[in-house]
Parts: C-alpha cells; sequence; structure tokens
C-alpha cells in the first residue's frame, strides 16, 4: 500500500538547562548581540542619534503685500521710490512714484499650499528719468509645523543694477530658508514672528535697507538662484516694469528609529538561526524536552 504525506507541521522542542552553566552564558551573550549591535550599527553610521539631520517639508509661505522698492535713476544719486508704507511715501516728496502692480499666487499641485507668487510692477517715470538699479523688498510670512512649529516674517531681497539703463527686469528664484541657529522641537518658536520693516515708524532710519539687511540675520529666507534679465530699450514716457516669479520650494529628519529596526531585523534572523544550530546540535549540553502530549495506552483481551 503506497502512503503519501497528508499533513506535517514543527515539533516544538525546549532545550533545558541550570542557570550556571555555558549555555547560559550563551543565551546571555546571544542576547546582547542581537539587540545592541544594530543600535551600534546605526550609531556607527551617523544615522542614530544624529546632532544635525534634514528632512523635507512644504512651508506655509503666505505674501503679506507689504512691499519697498528704490531705482536709481543717473549716476549721482538721484532715485524715485515707492513702498506700501504711508509714513515712507511722506518723506520721498518729489522722488514718489506710484506703481501699478499685479500680485498672483498659485498652487500649481493643489496640495492647499501656494507654490509660487507673480508679482509685476510699473513704475512711471519723467521722460527725462531712467532707471540703472532697482532694488526692491517682499515681506512674507512663513511657517513650518512638521518637525519645528516656526512661525515667522521673512523677506525676499531683490537687487540688479547696470551701467546702460533698462527698461525692464525679470527676476526668478526659490524663497529657501537660511538657518543660523538651532530650531526646538517643541513648542511654538515665534522669536521672529516681528514686521522685518517697522512701517508705524515716522523715522527715516527705519526704512534704510542697509539696516533692514542688517537686522534680518538669524532665521532668515533668501532668493535662491535668481535668473535676473535685464532689459534694454525703453520708449519715452513708458513705465519701467518689474517682474518676478518667487516659488516657496520644499525645504530640505532622517528618523533613526527606523533605522535601527532594520537592522535589528537582520540580527534577529542571523542570531535566531545560529541558535537553532547550537541546540540542535548539542554544541553546548542541555535536556531536549518535546512537548507532545502523552497519548493514552488501553489495553484489551
Amino acid at each position: 500500500m503506497a502512503f503519501y504525506e497528508a499533513y506535517s507541521h514543527p515539533v516544538l522542542i525546549r532545550y533545558r538547562t541550570s542557570v550556571c552553566t555555558k549555555a547560559t552564558l550563551f543565551l546571555f551573550v546571544v542576547l546582547c548581540l542581537t539587540y545592541i549591535s544594530p543600535l551600534l550599527v546605526a550609531y556607527r553610521s551617523q544615522g542614530f542619534w544624529v546632532k544635525r539631520s534634514t528632512y523635507e517639508e512644504q512651508p506655509v509661505v503666505r505674501f503679506q503685500y507689504q512691499t519697498l522698492v528704490v531705482a536709481s535713476t543717473n549716476t549721482k544719486g538721484d532715485y524715485v521710490a515707492w513702498s506700501t508704507f504711508p509714513n515712507f511715501n511722506n518723506m520721498l516728496g518729489p522722488n514718489l512714484r506710484i506703481p501699478t502692480i499685479s500680485v498672483q499666487e498659485q498652487d500649481q499641485n493643489q496640495d492647499g499650499k501656494l507654490d509660487r507668487l507673480i508679482l509685476d510692477m510699473q513704475l512711471p517715470l519723467k521722460p527725462e528719468e531712467e532707471v540703472y538699479s532697482v532694488q526692491l523688498l517682499l515681506t512674507f510670512s512663513y511657517q513650518l509645523f512638521r518637525m519645528s512649529t516656526v512661525v515667522m516674517q521673512s523677506l525676499a531681497y531683490i537687487q540688479y543694477s547696470s551701467p546702460v539703463p533698462g527698461a525692464q527686469l525679470f527676476v526668478a528664484g526659490d524663497l529657501k530658508l537660511q538657518q543660523r541657529v538651532p530650531l526646538p522641537h517643541r513648542g511654538l518658536y515665534n522669536v521672529y514672528n516681528v514686521s522685518v520693516i517697522d512701517g508705524s515708524s515716522p523715522f527715516a532710519s527705519a526704512y534704510n535697507l542697509v539696516d533692514i539687511i542688517r537686522a534680518y540675520h538669524e532665521l532668515t529666507t533668501a532668493l535662491s538662484c535668481p535668473s535676473p534679465v535685464w532689459s534694454v530699450g525703453r520708449a519715452t514716457g513708458s513705465p519701467f516694469r518689474l517682474s518676478a516669479e518667487i516659488s516657496y520650494p520644499l525645504e530640505t529628519i532622517k528618523c533613526a528609529w527606523i533605522q535601527y529596526v532594520s537592522v535589528l531585523l537582520v540580527f534577529l534572523w542571523v542570531f535566531t538561526r545560529v541558535q537553532t544550530f547550537v541546540f540542535q546540535n548539542q554544541v553546548l549540553p542541555t535536556l531536549p524536552v518535546p512537548m507532545v502530549k502523552p497519548h493514552l495506552m488501553t489495553r484489551t483481551r
């Protein structure tokens, strides 16, 4: 009669030993190697308990509709300017030029967070005026939430000059975070949630570009990788045009515990098989006890 295997299952065998034996010492060593070795590997690879790490986060950026623009009209120091701050405009006198401005903020990937600012400014000039350089300040509300809760006021500074008078300046770049101080991992960090420009001040020093940039230093944003295009050939009586496209890119934490667990799984697999080999082959003497229920034996006549 032919036989076939109808079903199979593993048999559990327990290996018993006393406390003060080589087998107990072996188990202790294996336990330490299994759980401590992955910790050392992750630590030595600079992936565990890192002091500096990076992660990506899409910041919440909103244009504050606060602007200050200064344009030099010759090499002698004459200029025209305008801002969204009435006190500054009152100081300009005949140098004040009120531009036409168009602003559009876009959410290109439809994730609920704005990705880009498109600004178009047309600065009116007198027939005899030309533009040789431009300085532009734009203020933003900048927020981070994922690892550190940060709320601050930031700015983008655009500057360009040319020996040839221009008709238009186009600038494209990324508004990037520049961090010079460590951020706390808990609580709200709003030390820099103050206006970059004190628009309520009646003093001219509050609107000095040198003082504004100097005070704006520790935690900042800056226009990264700008690509300015200076166009010449402005028609008489036409305004000077300033266009800017500013993107809000991802800001670039490696999770150390994820790395530890991934290394631990490898060590568990290896040392489980090491223990099986040692005890099955009785490399260290132990008492095997099969976990099999005893059968009840009956005798018949």
